[in-house]
């Protein structure tokens, strides 16, 4: 474990209860959304949801017996936050890769109906496109729950000429866009070797699952991680020590030579750092009583990019995001939100400041 050590030297930041954002410039920054070009590098995964209704307890084994419902299947991973730009009105140009199997096919079908350019998703033969299976149960007029997950990952990441291939698609759709989304969760399609390829004047922002400091010569302007990310990074845990909060935002936000560092926290908000300024402490919008939390984190670096191609400063994106995260951590499943739910919240925080 890594041992927890001071900076160099003092921090002169100080964290601060971010004051309350100018609501009407966050509302004309969700109306230029449309106009938005958002080329995204992404590990693609298929998320499907198969609920079923409990009938009894099995004789050969003490589990329930579920009578099937439905399947359902669903975006998740980078393409969940694929999936909450174009829900959001922005032009999507993604890359990415899939394999010629089942999944594959229905993720891109899937894409394809929502009249998504997928001239940028490259097929890997002999591959496995990553899939997450939850099983839901409930008993008849109840709340189902989630009571498995079976995940079917690739062993390998996506080849060497893969990554390569997307490495070239990405800096060819970067000049077409306002900014570039690099959603990382460990299968290849969103590494360093490609995201490096797909910035340049326009702003990069990175999610990373497991991998954060390997983009450090990426050139990525910010970063999105959670909480348990940034203790995983540092090898400590954070919990209400707000000088560890600060020593490890401050860290990381230099060693990964960024902007901007926007940590998502539960039901304690956002922590936005920037070099030179005051931390920004954004408490949770709506209930601290989240219906599911799965994809939450898409929604948040969606929307996070999104208002920075829009022109908004790194805190009127952090704030954008947050109401997002609030919105969309209410809905059941891998979930995505609307440019309409966004100003209806909007509008009502500031109907409740009144």
């Amino acid at each position: 474990m890594t041992a927890v050590r001071k900076p160099k030297s003092p921090v002169v930041e100080t964290a601060s209860q971010s004051a309350s954002p100018d609501l009407g410039r966050l509302l004309e920054l969700i109306s230029t959304f449309p106009k938005q070009t958002i080329a995204l590098a992404g590990d693609l995964v298929l998320d499907q949801f198969v609920s079923g209704e409990i009938s009894r307890v099995s004789r050969e084994a003490p589990v329930l017996i579920l009578r099937h419902r439905e399947t359902r299947a669903l975006l998740g991973g980078g393409a969940n936050a694929l999936n909450n730009l174009a829900d959001l009105g922005a032009n999507v140009l993604p890359v990415g890769a899939v394999a010629d199997d089942a999944s594959g096919e229905a993720l891109v079908e899937i894409l394809r109906a929502k009249t998504i350019d997928v001239s940028g998703i490259d097929v890997v033969p002999g591959w496995t496109t990553p899939t997450k299976t939850r099983f839901l149960a409930g008993w008849t007029h109840t709340s189902e729950q989630q009571v498995l997950r079976l995940d079917n990952e690739p062993r390998e990441p996506v080849p060497e000429r893969t990554r390569k291939s997307l490495a070239s698609k990405l800096k060819r759709r970067a000049h077409e866009a306002n900014a570039t989304l690099i959603s990382d969760y460990g299968f290849g399609s969103a590494s360093p070797e490609v995201a490096k390829r797909g910035h340049g004047a326009i702003p990069s922002v990175l999610d990373s699952r497991y991998a954060l400091l390997d983009f450090r010569r990426a050139g990525i302007t910010a970063a999105t991680p959670n909480e348990a990310e940034l203790e995983a990074l540092y090898g400590a845990k954070i919990g209400r020590d707000a000088a560890r909060l600060e020593e490890f935002g401050r860290r990381a936000l230099a060693d990964l030579r960024l902007k901007a560092l926007l940590v998502t926290r539960g039901k304690d908000g956002m922590a936005l750092f920037e070099p030179g300024q005051h931390t920004h402490i954004i408490p949770i919008h709506g209930s601290d009583e989240a219906a599911d939390v799965t994809g939450a984190g898409d929604t948040v670096i969606a929307v996070f990019t999104l208002a920075l191609a829009a022109g908004a400063t790194f805190l009127e994106a952090a704030h954008l995001a947050n109401f997002a995260g609030g919105i969309v951590v209410m809905k059941r499943g891998t979930a995505t939100l609307t440019r309409a739910e966004l100003n209806a919240a909007i509008r009502a925080s500031a109907t409740s400041i009144r």
